[in-house]
């Protein structure tokens, strides 16, 4: 090769060395850009890539069209649960499909019978979600001659920070006595009826009954008594939901309590008493809850200031419930129960086979308490954070506000259940309907989903949806 030659092709070499290198850094530095503000799992799929692959990689992750190139499909598995409380006790292991292995040490059936989904989660669940689940069986009782309580507080149930709940049931005659509380009450009749009476600040009476099915409320600092009707013969028996997480029900202020822990002196003056008898006999200590006479009447005492303006009671159990696909509802909050401003509730029925939709709750955490039948709730709190949690008749459940969620309804029998709220109002978002109401091709983008999939996406909220097919 002669000289000329073998300078050009020398000049030419270096060249398009050098044009190579430059290429190489402009392309370093773009997918540098792409990485600083991709997803960890793309700067993978870049870091892993073929170098030949590169411009394409970057081509298609630049455009947006194709955003399932940058990670895997989810799992199709259909993660069931693997049993249930009616199942052989044999039958509970810590093993899901490969995951897992048998227990060989102490086992309690009985509890992994009632929580399949703990002792072998879904593969869905992931990360660290606090406990969601608290029995009432689990809670110490308060036995007083004539009636019982029990409760869950932040002791019990340390996730559930803005609500706590108390069971208590009253023998027939049997009175809660004369009391108040630092926050509001709401109550849910379980069984039997109840009679509560009241006076508000203006000096307005009330006295109302509120059987099986129905409500009461009493704002903060209303002072208020409950007593079991003869209706039934075994009295009654109640929920109470107070929207303070660390509410403790032995923190009440109790009429007899105080009395008794008042100088004699103060209390003949305050009534304006010259007969030191008239007030001899206030119990030494609290009562509690005592036994009494059935109530004959509901007419409050003649007032010269009227009756309260808005009924402290309201009969949640004549409402029609809304009827859906796979179950029913009823709301009750302020629109229709005015003076509860504090507290609302959804009742739900789920039918075998049915499930309450995927949604989230925006502004109010969701206290849950299961009345008959067998349910199934994953809780999302962001970030992979998932877990599962199975419930029956007398549990808790909580999620916190915009915790994603579903209940689905893993019994043979009906699903009843309370969605109580620590807000005046009942709202959600359901992610059928939210999806429903977007472009259909930002919808595609995400989930890939054929036209004919979004365009059957339900525009009105589903609210129960029932088994697949139905």
């Amino acid at each position: 090769m002669s000289y000329k030659y073998a300078s050009f092709f020398s000049w030419f070499q270096h060249s398009t060395t050098a044009m190579i290198q430059l290429s190489s850094l402009l392309c370093a530095i773009v997918l540098a850009e792409i990485a600083i503000s991709a997803p960890a799992s793309l700067v993978s799929s870049i870091a892993l890539a073929p170098s030949g692959t590169l411009q394409q990689l970057a081509s298609s992750t630049l455009s947006g069209i194709d955003a399932t190139a940058t990670v895997s499909f989810a799992s199709t598995d259909p993660n069931p649960e693997l049993w249930g409380p009616e199942s052989d006790p044999s039958v509970p292991t810590a093993q899901r499909g490969t995951l897992g292995a048998t227990i060989i040490g102490p086992t309690n059936p009985e509890l992994e019978l009632q929580n399949a989904d703990l002792l072998a989660p879904p593969t869905t669940d992931h990360g660290d979600v606090p406990n969601a689940k608290w029995p009432f069986s689990l809670s110490h009782n308060r036995l007083q001659t004539g009636g019982w309580a029990r409760q869950q507080n932040i002791e019990q149930m340390p996730f559930a920070t803005s609500m706590a709940g108390v069971n208590m049931r009253l023998e027939a005659g049997a009175i809660r006595e004369l009391h108040w509380h630092t926050t509001s009450e709401w109550a849910y009749v379980l069984k039997g009826t109840t009679q509560v009476t009241a006076v508000d600040p203006q000096g307005r009476n009330f006295v109302g009954n509120a059987g099986p099915g129905d409500l009461w409320f009493f704002p903060a600092g209303v002072p208020h008594s409950l007593q079991a009707t003869a209706d039934d013969p075994d009295g009654s028996e109640f929920l109470l939901i107070f929207p303070d997480g660390s509410f403790n029900e032995d923190g009440t202020f109790l009429l007899t309590d105080w009395m008794s822990h008042v100088p004699f002196e103060a209390i003949l003056k305050n009534f304006q008493s010259t007969n030191p008898e008239a007030f001899s006999h206030i119990p030494a200590q609290q009562l509690y809850i005592f036994p009494s006479n059935p109530p004959t009447s509901d007419t409050p005492v003649e007032d010269p200031q009227g009756q309260v303006p808005q009924s402290f009671v309201f009969p949640l159990s004549q409402v029609n419930a809304t009827e859906l696909a796979g179950g029913s509802i009823k709301i009750a909050d302020s629109t229709v129960f005015p003076v509860s401003t504090t507290v609302s509730v959804a009742e739900v029925t789920i039918n075998p086979g049915g499930m309450r939709e995927l949604h989230w709750h925006p502004t109010a955490d969701e206290w849950s308490f299961f009345i008959e039948g067998e349910g199934r709730m994953t809780l999302f709190a962001a970030e992979s954070n998932a877990a599962t949690f199975d419930y029956q008749a007398g549990d808790i459940g909580f999620v916190p506000a915009n915790y994603g969620h579903y209940v689905e309804n893993t019994g043979n029998t009906t699903l009843r259940y309370l969605e109580i709220f620590n807000s005046n109002l009942v709202q959600d978002i359901s992610l059928s309907q939210w999806l429903a109401l977007t472009p259909p091709a930002l919808v595609k983008a995400h989930l890939d989903l054929d036209d004919d999939t979004i365009a059957k996406l339900p525009k009105v909220k589903p609210i129960v949806v029932g088994p697949v097919g139905q």
